[in-house]
């Protein structure tokens, strides 16, 4: 099994004048720690207007530093948002990143999370889904076309050469944000890599992971021509300690992940500066629900951590990505996390890999069959979802405009 890390740049209040910068700044060393360690990936969101909750607005910008300061660790967008972004432009930040990197990129695409983002680029929360696959059509085959144009439903783009070209031939991998656990089968469908969260228990793995390869085996169907990804990794909240109440202790902030992605999604979007959501937090995390642990998380002891991380490669997940920049998690405890682990967990899952590699070959394969699990029973809803029918209605959208240019048309 493979590990990644997780930046979301989260930053409640309050703030200090240096408090961004200082952010960055150790996001890049932690990374450069990991590369170090042998950890295998870094992923770093894209998210807008997300105060407090996702200060990572220009992954690209970021993940180039990271480059210039690591060796080996792939460098993932999880994920770009194809409904906020044109797609030459992701063609071309990518290609580039992917240079600069020599051929390290790994590419997440997602639709954006709500209306506080999508409504200002204007995108309609309800046409998501619709936008992203129209964006997927129109911006793929730029990194392996010299000569590309397109007339889609939302996007028209003139013949023009797209460049540079990356790294990576035909593309970097390609993987899809799956907020929604059921989005793991539409991943699959695509060909697509999945990113989503931990599952709760054993037997919930192995019913996404067979629903996914099942998926991806019997019924892919591809929006255009690119290169199958047959990968699947969990996010899960994670600190490493000595013992489990040290890693609660020093992890005790990180459903803020949850929370106030909730929140943005339930009550946005929200006048800025009006609402501190870290107090809100607080008030949350005296309730009941603010109170429940999930079982999911990798928070612990380096005993406690390889129990529940032998769940999941009983289960044949491919990545675990590990949530250790969350709430007021602090720099220091964040390092050391990565090094206990390093230490004491990683190299044992590490040299296992050939097998997973091998049971993975055999499945795609149709040497191993994998059983079809009813996967309801371990289904939850994450966000929210469009409430309204998609317009499914075409677009006047030219080359150079991002989103729909009737900003009035946007509810």
């Amino acid at each position: 099994m493979k590990f990644g890390i997780f930046y979301e740049h989260q930053l409640p209040r309050g703030w200090k004048e240096n408090s961004e910068h200082q952010l960055l700044k150790e996001a890049l060393d932690q990374i450069e720690l990991a590369d170090k360690l042998g950890y295998d990936y870094a992923w770093e969101v894209e998210h807008h207007f997300l105060e407090e909750y996702s200060h990572s607005s220009a992954p690209e910008v970021f993940l180039a530093a990271a480059s210039q300061r690591t060796k080996n660790i792939r460098l993932g967008h999880g994920i770009i948002q194809l409904t906020t972004n044109h797609p030459a432009r992701v063609a071309e930040k990518v290609s580039t990143l992917d240079l600069i990197s020599d051929g390290r990129v790994e590419l997440g695409i997602g639709e954006g999370a709500s209306t506080t983002e999508l409504h200002p680029f204007n995108v309609k929360f309800r046409d998501k889904r619709l936008v992203w696959e129209d964006a997927v059509r129109c911006t793929l085959p730029m990194f392996y076309n010299h000569a590309w144009e397109y007339d889609g439903a939302f996007y028209k783009f003139p013949k023009r050469a797209v460049i540079p070209k990356p790294m990576q031939k035909p593309h970097p991998p390609l993987w899809v944000a799956c907020s929604q656990l059921d989005t793991i089968r539409y991943s699959a469908h695509r060909g697509m890599g999945a990113l989503c969260f931990k599952f709760v228990d054993l037997d919930s793995s192995r019913a996404w992971v067979n629903a996914y390869y099942n998926t991806f085996i019997h019924n892919q169907e591809k929006l255009c021509d690119y290169q199958s990804n047959p990968n699947l990794a969990v996010v899960g909240g994670f600190m490493c300690a000595k013992t489990d109440e040290e890693a609660w202790q020093k992890a005790d902030g990180w459903t803020f992940f949850q929370f106030a992605l909730q929140l943005y999604s339930k009550e946005g979007p929200f006048e800025p500066s009006t609402v501190n959501f870290w107090d809100r937090y607080q008030e949350w995390k005296q309730t009941p629900a603010g109170q429940k642990r999930s079982g999911s998380e990798l928070i612990g002891s380096p005993e406690t951590i390889i129990e529940r991380l032998s769940e999941l490669e009983a289960a044949h997940v491919d990545q675990v990505i590990l949530l250790n920049q969350a709430g007021k998690n602090t720099h220091k405890d964040i390092c050391e996390s990565l090094e206990l682990f390093a230490k004491e967990v990683m190299p044992a899952f590490h040299s296992r890999q050939k097998q997973q590699d091998e049971w993975k070959a055999a499945v795609l394969a149709g040497e191993i069959v994998l059983e079809d699990i009813d996967t309801e029973p371990f289904n939850m809803v994450a966000r929210g979802k469009p409430t309204m029918p998609a317009s499914d209605a075409a677009s006047n959208m030219i080359a150079g405009a991002v989103g729909r240019p009737d900003s009035s048309s946007v509810a």
